[in-house]
């Protein structure tokens, strides 16, 4: 029985944090106390990577809407995920269109309502 425990407590520390699933579906897994990957997981846009991005930033680290995120992997190329970070370091450019952004970073308020969730309901 102790070795069970012992066992169980080591599989426990060895094992990588906890995903979060955003409302779209994909999954966000944190890179350190600021940083997070979004991996690839099929058929996504840039907008989709966002939206988990700004899910996962708003709803699992309860970080203010207007607090900032920047994508810290540069072009993606096909069945690649994104890097992301409440840092501006190492910042790349959006890989989304935004007018009057003061710099490489998107609200986290901004990329959550590109959730196609919240997209349904907002009216037209």
């Amino acid at each position: 029985m102790r070795n069970l425990v012992a066992t169980l407590a080591l599989a426990a520390l060895a094992s990588p944090a906890a995903a979060y699933v955003a409302s779209n579906g994909l999954i966000v897994k944190p890179q350190g106390a600021d940083d997070f990957m979004v991996p690839y997981h099929g058929l996504s846009g840039a907008p989709d990577f966002w939206c988990a991005a700004g899910d996962y930033a708003i709803v699992h680290l309860h970080v203010s809407p207007g607090s900032r995120i920047y994508r810290t992997t540069g072009h993606r190329h096909a069945g690649q995920g994104i890097g992301f970070s409440l840092s501006p370091e190492g910042a790349q450019k959006s890989g989304i269109f935004v007018t009057g952004s003061p710099d490489k970073g998107v609200s986290a308020t901004l990329a959550q309502t590109l959730c196609p969730s919240l997209q349904d309901k907002i009216e037209p």
